[in-house]
């Protein structure tokens, strides 16, 4: 019933639906009376509101209200407080043709106000917060909760209560519209349709970006860590060897080379790791590698130096003496400076010394084949 009040109201406007962007809003509601003396002497009544609305932006109205509201009096036989109320307001919203979360619409709005109390005539003013939603895809009907606070200004203290009144009103608002609201779809894309002509004097080009991948593994150069040699996925492109694994910046040995006793002598149990690691060199043209050497923490650091010393340059002359060219190896001993364990244990000192191959990728000249 309401709904259908509001539409023929909105048809007895004199202006044209296209003319203007114009709503009318109903809102009903219940009354409280928050503080005293109308919280002692009224009890919970009901308050309506009306308001026209006319659109100056798709975020912002203005346009006059109305208010309403009557509060019965806890004292029987006495009269009900009433409040008149007349001005002028805005209302900051949500865009009715949003798109988004359903089309809702949370909406803020405030009113200035001339109040008419029983015999008395006072400004007032109130606010309001509400969420309208749409009926039906046309969005010309809206419908939603909202809160809205009256404060009813006492100017002439002298014979009367000197407090203000302060009244909440909690209800449904009711809205129609000139104009659907339909959401605004996105631009359809420009369609240009080819001639026979254009088509005899386009030329088509075709660029084709491809990432290097020289041993064929099916792992791009800039991810494959054994780029001049096949490998399988699963290895970062480098072979599977049995007695080491090839990582971003070191060989490292899965077995330890073995040394006389504080001595730089190779036993030949080293033999078997340190041929995986010229293999592996030899695979890898642009590898260059490192041999660092590294001791315990015990005896002096001279001798610990000199001693990690003397076994990266054994390691290096066996590489050598295997074929691989001395301009790919450099050796040098860490002494006890980079332990990987506690030298305080048998197992954190025998964690400790070791030999470790670091790789440098570089490139090395055309012709060099070891």
């Amino acid at each position: 019933m309401l709904t259908r009040l509001l539409a023929v109201a909105l048809m007895a406007v004199p202006l044209g639906a296209n003319a203007v962007d114009f709503s009318m809003k109903l809102e009903p509601g219940v009354s409280i009376p928050l503080t005293a003396p109308q919280s002692e002497v009224y009890g919970i009544g009901v308050g309506q509101s009306a308001k026209m609305l006319f659109g100056i932006t798709s975020f912002l109205d203005v346009g006059p209200s109305g208010q309403f509201m009557m509060l019965p009096n806890r004292s029987p036989g006495l009269e009900s407080g009433v409040v008149w109320g007349l001005g002028l307001g805005a209302r900051l919203k949500r865009p009715h043709d949003a798109e988004s979360f359903y089309g809702l619409s949370p909406w803020l709005d405030a009113d200035l106000l001339y109040a008419r109390t029983g015999p008395l005539n006072r400004p007032a003013f109130d606010v309001a917060v509400g969420v309208s939603i749409p009926l039906g895809t046309a969005r010309v009907f809206w419908i939603g909760p909202f809160v809205r606070y009256l404060h009813v200004i006492q100017l002439d203290r002298a014979g009367y209560d000197n407090h203000d009144a302060k009244l909440l009103t909690i209800g449904l608002s009711l809205e129609v519209e000139s104009v659907a609201k339909k959401p605004v779809p996105p631009p359809e894309p420009e369609v240009h349709y080819v001639t026979k002509e254009e088509i005899r004097t386009v030329t088509v080009t075709k660029e084709i970006f491809t990432c290097p991948d020289d041993d064929k593994d099916g792992v791009v150069d800039s991810a494959d860590l054994c780029p001049d040699v096949a490998g399988p996925i699963t290895n970062s492109g480098c072979p599977v060897y049995k007695k080491l694994v090839v990582r971003k910046e070191k060989i490292e040995l899965k077995e330890k080379l073995f040394f006389d006793w504080d001595k730089a002598t190779l036993m030949p149990a080293s033999y078997p790791v340190l041929d995986e690691v010229v293999q592996a060199l030899m695979d890898n043209k642009s590898f260059s590698v490192e041999v660092e050497g590294h001791t315990d923490g015990t005896g002096t650091d001279d001798h610990n130096q000199s001693l990690s010393e003397k076994r990266a340059e054994t390691v290096l002359n066996y590489l050598v003496g295997k074929g691989i060219t001395k301009e790919r190896l450099n050796s040098k001993g860490f002494a006890s400076s980079v332990p990987l364990a506690t030298n305080k244990t048998p197992k954190g000192r025998e964690k400790n010394r070791r030999v470790e191959f670091v790789v440098h990728f570089t490139i090395l000249n055309s012709g060099s084949t070891k």
